[in-house]
């Protein structure tokens, strides 16, 4: 007999956000139970809230729709932030130089699973 499937995951990939900024919202909703981390995502005047809501939302839905989980019982058990690749772009500058501009990206991952009796 199959084991019982407790969590679901989904991924952004290739978000244009550098990581360290998405780092500092992913940290606000680690842990928390989903509708708390809603909550705070809404609330939380970063760029990469809605993006991080975004992907909490798909996290849910797919843990609704292909494990039959509870919404209620939901908490993030995991968050992660990954570097994407990064697009370089260069600035003109005097002297006929230029400097480098890196645009970052990141690869967004949230799991949630069912909250741990006890």
């Amino acid at each position: 007999m199959a084991e019982q499937v407790t969590s679901a995951q989904a991924t952004a990939k290739t978000v244009r956000i550098a990581a360290r900024k998405v780092r500092l919202v992913i940290d606000l909703i680690r842990g928390k139970s989903v509708a708390e981390a809603l909550a705070i995502l809404q609330f939380t005047p970063r760029g990469a809230s809605p993006v991080v809501a975004k992907v909490l939302n798909s996290a849910v839905a797919n843990a609704e729709n292909n494990f039959d989980l509870d919404r209620q019982d939901l908490v993030v058990s995991e968050a992660y932030v990954n570097e994407g690749p990064t697009l370089k772009r260069f600035r003109p500058r005097a002297k006929g130089s230029a400097s480098p501009i890196n645009k970052r990206t990141s690869h967004i991952t949230v799991v949630v699973s069912e909250k741990e009796e006890g």
